[in-house]
Formats: structure tokens, C-alpha cells, sequence
């Protein structure tokens, strides 16, 4: 027998790269073990993870750039250009200080871990890095993530499903990312795992809160809902029955005309729809209605507090990565004030007004929740954002774009509270102490979830890519 000499680690399936490369040399002999051969034992070979302690993850994403220096890096002793108009608050966990306006948030530092170091260099707006971990460069303005791309993390946790659970173990709220501007931004999506890992998308139609409480901005009303998942008046669950044993027909027929590949892409959509028209747990969680009204009020009835309550009867239902998106609108909905997170005018204002105290109700309704329903130590809960804002305050009392100092927050599952990780210089611009890529936020997550982050998954060409982009697990904050 040939072998090659290589590293002795073991992979997440129990072999060593050794054993690996002793199975790849075969090919130079011919015989079975080719790429082809390899790559399709791959395809169908059983995922074997570690222990993890979180069962689900929750993103909470705050799309355009939110400032970390306002947020969670307050600068007190910095000049008055510099720290901004907010003050820090101590928290529950000594040492530890956060925004004056986040003062629920607070409350819950001890299940908390802040990195206070994330920067990458992938460009500003660009939302790969944060969902894979990749830091390539992209056109934000395609309307088409390329299928060149890699696969987001819950594209991952999709793919490694097995493969007798029909429920969908990715979903994204309220909207798909990108839909306030018309088109799709990169990394939330299967990549080049394909689109059937895309996740499962709800719909919404956000509507501005025209009478705002007093001292508040007006923000986005809305409820997620999925589309298309109710059956028509004259189309029963028999008929339904019915029409798929007619495409179960049709599909022998390709599967003898050698169609086999087109067939079994098909066949995971399919099995979606029929699951969505058919079943109940996924739709009850987005029923709303039936939930107690003080609980939706604590979250708050606008379009983010009801997609994250959407998004905690999810993973309670079993979905195993669900994205929140805190998005823009102003493009489907011209003529309002937009709270969104690019806050390149009117920051303070806007961030005092509406972002922060919004965020801080729901964030603490969600971890209350969770707590509450017994569901915080298995569940991982991440925020974060694309890249952070410039320490300068700018001429419109604004920020600008920032991507070389930001910070992310985890809690819950697998997360050792009370800790902060990394740290920035003097104005919240350069990283002063353990710099941290959004690769390694992904490696923590897969870490979490038991995954190990050096898993690969394989481009169309047969490479193969480490799920987590070399990213190494934050020590550090894991407990």
C-alpha cells in the first residue's frame, strides 16, 4: 500500500489526514478511490460532531455598520470629537461598561461575552466575512450573490442536516437580506453548496410607525409571515397527496432517463413546499396571535422585536440557525426617516432615539425568554454587524464607514459570561490587544454548535474549503 506522509490530526469524521492522503494516493494507482469517487463518498458520508452546547443559534445582524464606540466601547476620556455625546453605565458584571442607553443590556452581562477587536478587510457593506467567515472581496451592488461564494453558516448547518428531517434547519427573518434595497447582499446563502441550503425566507411589509411614542423617532412595523403555505379553497389534503404521488411518478421517469442530479435538487425544494403546506410547527411559529400579548409588548411590536419573537418560537420548534436581519427599507419605501444602522448623519439622535432603545427591549425580552422557558444554555445568541464607524464625529454629526475596529456580542450557549475579549486603542479605531477576523467568530459559533470548524465542504471544482476560512475558536469567551 502507498502512503504519503502528512499531519496525524484527526478530522471531525474520526480519520486522520494521514489515513486521507493514504486513501487519495490510490488514485495515482487507479481503482476506486479517484476524486470523483472520494468526493462522492463525501457527499454521503455521516457527519460526526463533538459535543456542543449549543443546540441553536439566533443572529441578530444590524445591517449598515453599527458603532461600537456608542455601543459596547465607549471612549469617556477620549476628546469630545472622538467619545460622542453618550456615557458609559456600569453593568452587572464589574469592569464592565456600556452605552447609557443600553441599560437593560446591562442587566444581562453576566451571560455575556463583548469582542471588542473584529476587524477585516474585505471592504465596507460587504456581508460575506460576518455570515462565513471569508474575507473576499465582492460587489455589494449584485443583485445575485455569485454560486461561486462560499456557503453562510446556517447554509452549513443545512447542509450537514440528516437526511431524514424534513424541517428546514435555516431560516431567515423578516425579509431576505438586502430586500429594502433590492437586492440580495452576499453570505447568508448556500454559495456553492447550491440554493437548495439558501435558507427559508419569510416575507414582510414594513410600514413606518407614523405616531412614534414621545422621545422616540418613528421605526418599521411589520410580522413576518411565510408565503404561499396556506392550500387554496378547493385544494384538500387528499388532492395534495394526490398530485405529489403524481411528481413521485414523473420522477421515476427522469430518474430512467438519467436525470438523476436535476431530480435530486428538485426533490429537497419540493419537499420544503409539501412540508410548509402540510405542516404545523413551522407554521405556528410564525402565528403570532396565538402568543400572550404582554410577551409580544416586551418585545415590542414592530417589525424587529416580532421577527426576533418569531425567531425564538423557531428554535424552539427545532431550527437550528435562525438570521434576524435589522435592515433598511427606504428603497421599497421611499419618503420616511429610515433607522437604519448606516449612520452617516444624525447619529446620536437617531442612536438615542430609536436603534438603542429598541435593540435594548429586545435583546433583553429574548434573553428573559429564553432564560425563562429554559432554553438560554442551549441556545446561542450573536450580534453583530457588518463593520463598525469612524471614532471621528464628522461635520453632520455622523459616522462614517469603519471596518478596521467593531465589536460582537455573544450569550448563551457554550458562552463564558461576564468576559471581554480583545481591546481597542484610546479612540475605538485600531486594535490594541488580540485582534480577532470574523473567521474566528464563525470558528466560535461552529465551536458552539459542536461543529468542528475546520470541516470542509468542497467548491464545484472538488477543492475543499474549512467551513470556518482558517478562523480559530475565541478560548477566551468559551465556557
Amino acid at each position: 500500500m502507498l502512503r504519503m506522509l502528512g499531519n496525524p490530526r484527526r478530522f471531525c469524521d474520526g480519520i486522520t489526514r494521514r489515513e486521507a492522503l493514504t486513501a487519495g494516493a490510490l488514485s495515482v494507482l487507479g481503482g476506486a478511490f479517484n476524486l470523483p469517487s472520494l468526493l462522492a463518498l463525501e457527499q454521503h458520508r455521516a457527519v460526526v460532531t463533538r459535543p456542543g452546547k449549543a443546540k441553536n443559534v439566533l443572529l441578530l445582524y444590524l445591517h449598515g455598520g453599527a458603532p461600537t464606540q456608542d455601543m459596547f466601547d465607549l471612549k469617556p476620556s477620549a476628546p469630545v470629537e472622538i467619545r460622542g455625546e453618550f456615557k458609559p453605565i456600569a453593568t452587572n458584571v464589574a469592569g464592565i461598561q456600556i452605552s447609557e442607553h443600553l441599560p437593560k443590556t446591562a442587566k444581562w452581562m453576566h451571560r455575556c461575552a463583548i469582542v471588542r477587536s473584529v476587524h477585516h478587510k474585505a471592504g465596507c457593506h460587504n456581508t460575506l466575512p460576518g455570515f462565513t467567515g471569508s474575507e473576499q472581496a465582492v460587489d455589494i451592488n449584485d443583485p445575485i450573490p455569485k454560486d461561486s461564494l462560499p456557503p453562510g453558516m446556517g447554509a452549513v448547518c443545512e447542509y450537514l442536516k440528516p437526511r431524514h428531517i424534513d424541517f428546514p434547519h435555516y431560516v431567515a427573518l423578516p425579509s431576505y437580506l438586502g430586500w429594502g434595497f433590492a437586492l440580495k447582499r452576499p453570505g447568508p446563502w448556500g454559495g456553492f453548496l447550491g440554493k437548495r441550503f439558501d435558507p427559508l425566507c419569510s416575507e414582510c411589509n414594513p410600514a413606518i410607525d407614523v405616531k412614534p411614542p414621545p422621545g422616540r423617532r418613528p421605526m418599521w412595523l411589520g410580522t413576518p409571515f411565510l408565503a404561499d403555505t396556506m392550500l387554496g379553497p378547493d385544494m384538500t389534503l387528499d388532492r395534495l397527496e394526490s398530485r405529489r404521488s403524481l411528481l413521485r411518478q414523473l420522477d421515476e421517469q427522469c430518474r430512467k432517463a438519467d436525470a438523476r442530479a436535476a431530480s435530486s435538487n428538485l426533490d429537497r425544494v419540493r419537499q420544503r413546499a409539501f412540508s410548509l403546506l402540510t405542516g404545523s410547527k413551522l407554521k405556528t411559529a410564525f402565528d403570532l396571535d396565538k402568543e400572550d400579548p404582554r410577551l409580544r409588548d416586551r418585545y415590542g411590536r414592530h417589525l424587529f422585536g416580532s421577527s426576533v419573537l418569531i425567531g425564538r418560537r423557531l428554535v424552539e420548534a427545532g431550527v437550528r440557525f435562525v438570521d434576524v436581519y435589522w435592515d433598511g427599507y427606504s428603497a421599497r419605501v421611499p419618503g420616511v426617516l429610515d433607522p437604519y444602522w448606516d449612520t452617516h448623519s444624525n447619529n446620536f439622535v437617531q442612536l438615542k432615539e430609536v436603534n438603542l432603545p429598541y435593540l435594548d427591549q429586545t435583546f433583553d425580552a429574548l434573553l428573559g425568554d429564553l432564560e425563562g422557558r429554559g432554553l438560554l444554555d442551549e441556545t446561542l445568541v450573536v450580534m453583530m454587524s457588518d463593520f463598525g464607524r469612524t471614532p471621528r464625529v464628522n461635520a453632520a454629526a455622523g459616522r462614517d464607514h469603519w471596518t478596521f475596529c467593531y465589536s460582537v456580542v455573544l450569550a448563551g450557549a457554550g458562552i463564558k459570561g461576564g468576559t471581554v475579549c480583545g481591546a481597542s486603542d484610546g479612540h475605538a479605531a485600531y486594535i490594541k490587544d488580540r485582534p480577532v477576523r470574523p473567521a474566528d467568530i464563525c470558528a466560535t459559533i461552529y465551536q458552539c454548535l459542536g461543529i468542528d470548524p475546520e470541516t470542509p465542504v468542497y467548491e464545484r471544482s472538488g477543492r475543499p474549503i474549512p467551513i470556518a476560512h482558517g478562523g480559530e475558536p475565541i478560548r477566551e469567551i468559551l465556557s
